[in-house]
């Protein structure tokens, strides 16, 4: 994908990550947890201009779950009260392979799933491994099951992880390949222009591309990944505020801000049903 593609007017995706698992309304009170709130708040997202939901299952008490029950009591929510595309996250830290299975295992399977690339730290003492085994037993169940992977690059050398899959396993990544590059602090690739444009023009021929940048940095690169022709993810997953000092207040806030930006700068928020066309679902 290239700035053509952004002069081409093509719809950019806009993908909600409604509630992830790591920090909870003590963050920002406005954050889904329950599986009502998370289907209310993908309703107004959708409303706002979202075509894919990224969903975390949590517990009753708030913590992060990985059960098929947990996960089937979520997306029949999502399902009943949007026409989302319902992608499940199938990342954790110190999480084992067979937990990280569960999320593909409801019924029907989700028509995304998220697969990390590579190594991640997170704060001082944890790192989400994501060894070349990890990826490849996730990607081979994700195949099985007819889901589409949504690849997650955490940094520049998370690109020749996806060519070694590519390249080794060619029949479990089907076209066109979709890849979330992820822009922020310590193992994150650098927020800087230069090195995100030297990524999106790494990428695989054909590749399609999402930008992800954390905290303050969602918006800025949301705007850069609309004009490189790349499509966007924002939510109060990756950032609980609006602008600096002020708690975001609303999923929905967050999409109405990058569907508006893409409608200024020529792109439509595609509806789910163009997502599902644009990523060959």
């Amino acid at each position: 994908m290239s700035y053509e593609e952004y002069l081409a007017g093509e719809p950019v995706v806009v993908t909600v990550a409604l509630t992830g698992g790591v920090h909870g309304k003590e963050a920002n009170p406005n954050l889904p947890e329950t599986p009502a709130e998370v289907a209310a708040a993908a309703r107004e997202a959708e409303d706002a201009g979202a075509a894919v939901a990224h969903l975390h299952a949590r517990h009753e008490n708030g913590e992060r779950a990985f059960s098929p029950e947990r996960f089937q009591a979520l997306t029949d929510a999502v399902r009943s009260a949007t026409d989302l595309v319902v992608q499940h996250s199938t990342g954790g830290t110190g999480v084992p392979l067979e937990r990280r299975r569960q999320p593909l295992r409801t019924d029907p399977a989700p028509e995304m799933a998220s697969l990390d690339m590579g190594p991640l730290n997170r704060y001082r003492h944890l790192t989400s491994e994501n060894t070349r085994h990890t990826i490849d037993e996730l990607a081979t169940e994700m195949a099985e099951r007819g889901v589409k992977p949504e690849l997650e690059l955490f940094n520049n050398g998370h690109l020749g992880e996806t060519r070694r899959l590519l390249e080794e396993h060619p029949d479990l990544l089907a076209e066109p390949l979709y890849a979330t590059l992820i822009v922020g602090p310590g193992t994150l690739s650098p927020p800087d222009p230069r090195t995100f444009m030297t990524l999106v023009e790494s990428l695989p021929e054909g590749a399609l591309f999402n930008t992800l940048g954390f905290g303050r940095h969602q918006l800025p690169f949301a705007a850069l990944g609309t004009l490189l022709g790349g499509h966007v993810r924002v939510g109060l997953e990756d950032n609980v505020y609006y602008r600096r000092g002020e708690p975001a207040e609303s999923n929905a806030q967050l999409i109405e801000r990058v569907a508006g930006l893409a409608r200024t700068l020529g792109r439509e928020p595609a509806t789910p049903d163009q997502a599902r066309e644009t990523l060959g679902l």
